[in-house]
């Protein structure tokens, strides 16, 4: 491995992710925890985010990465992607021998024979009940809900109080979803959208109407979806892939509502509750798991078998299984990628009451790159 050769790290944001969006970074915190990394090792990277479209299908976030490393990785040194979310899906699916872009022509892959690892964080690889529950009627206006409120917190830093407090009303302290009082939430997203509409940030608006327009990735992460996906998408064999998986205790998720103070929080806490129940469903035909449920890599990694319903919130434990595991443990689908609370500028955008901290945040990003470094060696 020569020492002085430019490694390039691509990473890849997950559903309703961004690259840069209202002045704040999606891979901010991964972005410089990699790039202090390679520099204490005296090796020279190059780490961009792939912008693709929040919530499309999977083959055309695909195609934003094809292209985006078609046009920056020159002409020579290993790369690596990195995906959060539906992001690893985005990067397996680039890398598998027998995928179609259709207009894709061979020459945008040829980088593909210096990519060496894949790692894939907090993905869907087995499909996940919360998207199912997103395609329903139900479904469809707490996703609106969840979304317009994030582009407030973009926006202003919290929604206002009104429009908080309503929303944890119609979603409940319960977390019951199935019980989710619809026209509450049309109280509470309506204005709130007029005011969106009316911001002067047109990024914002941009977000907002892209989640509106086109959520043929949500579907296409349901349980059901991803069998074909499985069926369809092959490893290639000369990539390393890892993952990193972590899940909330669901004893945590209770009881860290009855401690919640601040009003944003209480959003916060009260829609990770309401995500977390639907998250837990199981159904036997499509278990979002693979095989052998995951059981054995637990035992050796936990050293014990978590149940079946635990969860980050959005993607069971068992379906973010997939190659050498690097990390597995206490944390939320978003505390991975550096948003827990804490110095530096890190803000906690799930309150899931996992206890993610600066020390669990640095042991992931060291092992998510020495396995880079041993990919490339």
């Amino acid at each position: 491995m020569g020492s002085m050769t430019l490694s390039r790290v691509y990473l890849t944001p997950g559903m309703f992710g961004f690259a840069r969006l209202a002045a704040y970074d999606y891979f901010g915190h991964v972005t410089r925890a990699v790039e202090r990394r390679f520099a204490a090792r005296g090796k020279p990277v190059e780490v961009r985010v792939c912008e693709v479209h929040p919530t499309s299908s999977v083959r055309r976030r695909a195609s934003k990465l094809v292209e985006l490393v078609h046009a920056t990785s020159g002409e020579a040194g290993p790369i690596h992607l990195v995906g959060h979310s539906t992001g690893g899906l985005d990067a397996r699916l680039v890398a598998s021998p027998s995928v179609h872009f259709g207009r894709t022509v061979g020459r945008e892959l040829l980088w593909l024979d210096r990519l060496r690892s894949i790692t894939t964080v907090n993905t869907p690889h087995y499909g996940t009940p919360l998207a199912t529950f997103f395609a329903t009627a139900k479904g469809q206006q707490l996703l609106y809900g969840v979304t317009a409120m994030t582009v407030s917190a973009l926006k202003y830093g919290a929604p206002p109080l009104s429009m908080a407090s309503a929303l944890v009303a119609a979603v409940g302290r319960t977390g019951d979803v199935f019980g989710l009082d619809l026209s509450a939430v049309d109280k509470v997203t309506e204005p709130l959208a007029r005011v969106l509409d009316d911001a002067a940030s047109r990024d914002l608006r941009d977000w907002l109407r892209q989640v509106r327009d086109d959520q043929g990735g949500v579907v296409q992460l349901m349980p059901e979806a991803m069998d074909l996906f499985q069926a369809g998408v092959e490893d290639r064999s000369t990539v390393r892939y890892q993952f990193v998986a972590s899940y909330a205790p669901r004893s945590a998720v209770g009881n860290w509502l009855a401690t919640i103070r601040s009003p944003w929080a209480a959003v916060s806490a009260a829609l990770f509750h309401s995500m977390y129940r639907v998250t837990a469903q199981h159904d036997e035909r499509y278990p979002c798991a693979p095989s052998d449920g995951g059981a054995p890599l637990f035992a050796k990694v936990l050293g014990h078998v978590p149940e079946r319903s635990v969860n980050d919130g959005v993607v069971p434990l068992a379906s973010q299984i997939w190659g050498e595991p690097l990390w597995v443990g206490q944390g939320d689908h978003l505390d991975i990628v550096g948003h827990f609370p804490g110095p530096d500028g890190h803000t906690d955008w799930l309150c899931s009451g996992s206890h993610f901290d600066l020390a669990r945040f640095e042991l992931v990003m060291d092992r998510i790159v020495a396995g880079m470094f041993q990919a490339e060696s």
